[in-house]
């Protein structure tokens, strides 16, 4: 049993509602009776770990569309702890999803709602990794799906991936922001169009399932601080909700304190965490080479600001060069390879770490959102040219040996 509820005014809605955000404007929240939920704890302690694990928690009342989402690694990174300065490290690889991204563990949610509700078409507005998610979901479900992106400003990987999998692909002349906007318009003109973008609630409870994997992988524990990127800031929401109901549910007894990093050329979550204020202040020209999170006006930014606040955790910005040299530390001294958003985790854990914010002896897991695949371009411009030399085996020693 659930319905939708405004986290402004309160007001609730049906689950056979399609709606995306109150009449008041405030965002959605899908809210349980949670007494009515029995939590088979056997079976949560043995069955290997993946969305639909949880699915008494997830508001689905069908056959899922799904293609194993979930079940992601979580890392113990013991070379880049030491380097950091930090006792105990992992790394949830979230790229290690079906298509790549974390975006997946939403879009098996909010695909099987849309095929729930009767919709025909499913839309969405994207840096790249929703409207790849979006593209294999809706194939899968055999369902039409239509992606605006900002022209230009999306790596080819996941633009590919849109493509091969038979989406409608425009590229607007704008940028992520604008796209959202209009792809709204359209959903809410075309009835039966469904919106799956984060603005959408449930979308993001498909996503907190990271948070009880994160507990499952541990073994039960919690850890001290959770460290994720930052872009429309669905997932910092989503993450902390789901330690939450572990929680309420009598699974853990505490949450972690989450920490949002975004780029310093994309920060609005954490101007306003820095501030105090209430809300964001929108960043009109997002810029950074983290394509992934270059978002000036999160629709999820209320809910953010609650989640850290409530925790008692923080938001820190991270430059470009800072995360280039994150992502180089994860492929090199932890063999994992990701787009250059997710290393913003790394990288302000670092910062954090050396600020004093964080302590040395706290257990940290760090979110990596996205699969170094996502992004080849990226990698050729800050990586070295492989070595051009001769087929012999003098030449091949002269390069191996050199300095």
């Amino acid at each position: 049993m659930y319905h939708l509820e405004c986290i402004e005014c309160g007001k609730k809605y049906q689950k056979t509602d399609i709606v995306y955000t109150c009449e008041c404007g405030g965002l959605l929240d899908v809210i349980y009776d949670y007494l009515s939920i029995k939590i088979d704890m056997e079976r949560l302690k043995t069955e290997t770990p993946s969305v639909w694990k949880y699915r008494e928690l997830l508001p689905i009342e069908q056959e899922p569309v799904s293609i194993n989402e979930g079940g992601t690694p979580l890392y113990k990174c013991d070379r880049l702890a030491e380097k950091i300065g930090i006792k105990e490290l992992y790394v949830k690889h979230e790229g290690m999803n079906p298509t790549g991204s974390f975006k997946d563990r939403g879009m098996t949610v909010g695909v099987s709602k849309a095929i729930e509700l009767g919709m025909k078409t499913v839309a969405c507005a994207s840096t790249g990794n929703t409207s790849a998610s979006l593209a294999i979901y809706g194939a899968k479900a055999g369902i039409p799906a239509i992606v605006l992106l900002p022209e230009g400003k999306v790596a080819l990987g996941k633009v590919a991936q849109a493509l091969m999998h038979g989406a409608k692909v425009l590229s607007i002349r704008g940028n992520f922001d604008d796209a959202l906007v209009l792809v709204r318009k359209l959903c809410d003109e075309e009835k039966l169009f469904y919106l799956l973008n984060s603005i959408n609630p449930y979308r993001l409870e498909g996503q907190k399932t990271i948070g009880f994997e994160i507990v499952d992988q541990l073994g039960f524990r919690v850890p001290d601080r959770v460290i994720l990127p930052v872009g429309n800031a669905g997932n910092v929401t989503a993450i902390y909700k789901g330690f939450k109901e572990f929680m309420k549910l009598g699974i853990t007894d505490s949450v972690p304190k989450m920490v949002g990093i975004q780029t310093a050329g994309s920060p609005p979550i954490v101007n306003a965490i820095k501030s105090g204020a209430d809300d964001i202040t929108p960043v009109l020209n997002p810029e950074t080479v983290a394509t992934a999170i270059r978002i000036g006006n999160p629709v999820n930014a209320r809910k953010a600001l609650r989640a850290i606040r409530e925790s008692n955790g923080t938001a820190e910005t991270v430059t470009d060069e800072e995360l280039i040299q994150a992502q180089k530390d994860l492929a090199q001294l932890e063999g994992i390879g990701v787009e250059p958003a997710s290393a913003t985790s790394v990288a302000g854990l670092k910062k954090l770490i050396d600020t004093g914010v964080i302590g040395r002896d706290e257990i940290v897991v760090c979110i990596t959102t996205g699969h170094l695949l996502k992004d080849p371009e990226e990698v050729i411009d800050v990586c070295a040219e492989p070595i051009v030399v001769d087929a012999t085996i003098e030449a091949i020693r002269e390069s191996v040996f050199s300095d």
